[in-house]
């Protein structure tokens, strides 16, 4: 990444997205974090400008939960930044209870999915000829179904845990159909488990968390598999691959890895965000399909 680009990434007011920020400024790369609480989001970059002294961080209100802020967001990036080498969807949330967005989509859908596919979509022709695409996601993606009438119906019987799970699905099938739709082009989408990273998501989600794996990562370890991705050689050419957390390539669960699934994921998600519709290639063969 030259001195004319930027990296951008999601959630950086707590955990790996805090680790990653910082890290990203450590290697020399301007950053603008994308965070919905901008008084936290500047607290952390003073806090990284005291760790790496004249880092270029800049801070853009997003909200992804609200679709009218990430085209305000993605406004800012496009006019206040240079282009973009690097974009980071690392920003999540988790409910408990059943709660809507402002748009009228189930809340962690929403933020985990919505909100990212139009960030992405609106950044795309601020992309950088070799940029890469970093979609964080989870190994909980393996227990998911995909609803699609659960996005837009409060239905009765909600459960967090399999909402969570639907929202981390959407992220591997959206990273495998972005990278179909970019294969003519030397621009890479990966996405990846990072372990469970003890944030703020926990405690209070740590009895659902535990019923998907046992053990609990800090940020720092958490983060490594997004910093591998940004920054390493040696993934320059892989695109539409899942990484598990020790940075290996792994295989996603078979709902995640069926084209007619991520097709419908693109298309109902162009429609409720009214983002760009595209057509896929269909001759290129990714890691995971």
């Amino acid at each position: 990444m030259s001195v004319g680009e930027v990296a951008v990434i999601t959630g950086t007011t707590h955990g790996i997205g805090r680790v990653t920020a910082r890290e990203l400024a450590r290697a020399g790369l301007p950053v603008a974090m994308l965070c919905r609480d901008v008084p936290a989001g500047q607290l952390v970059r003073e806090e990284i400008r005291r760790q790496v002294p004249g880092a270029p961080v800049g801070v853009v209100r997003c909200d992804l939960a609200s679709l009218a802020s990430v085209r305000e967001a993605a406004a800012a990036v496009r006019a206040d930044y240079p282009p973009v080498a690097l974009l980071i969807n690392n920003a999540a949330t988790v409910n408990v209870r059943h709660r809507m967005s402002v748009d009228g989509f189930e809340l962690t859908f929403a933020t985990n999915h919505l909100g990212p596919f139009l960030l992405t979509a609106l950044l795309l022709g601020r992309l950088t000829p070799t940029a890469r695409i970093v979609n964080v996601a989870s190994r909980a993606h393996r227990r998911a179904t995909m609803d699609f009438d659960a996005v837009t119906d409060p239905r009765a019987g909600y459960r967090g845990v399999d909402a969570y799970a639907r929202s981390k699905l959407a992220n591997v099938l959206h990273t495998f159909a972005l990278a179909r739709r970019l294969s003519a082009t030397r621009i890479r989408a990966n996405c990846l488990h990072p372990g469970i990273v003890s944030t703020n998501l926990l405690p209070g989600w740590l009895r659902i968390l535990k019923r998907l794996v046992s053990e609990v990562v800090d940020a720092e370890r958490g983060a490594r598999t997004t910093l591998h991705l940004a920054l390493a050689e040696g993934v320059a050419d892989l695109t539409g691959c899942y990484f598990d957390e020790h940075q290996n390539v792994a295989s996603a669960s078979p709902l995640a890895a069926d084209v007619r699934l991520q097709e419908s994921l693109w298309h109902l998600s162009s429609l409720w965000t009214a983002a760009p519709d595209s057509d896929p290639s269909t001759e290129v063969k990714l890691c995971n399909l």
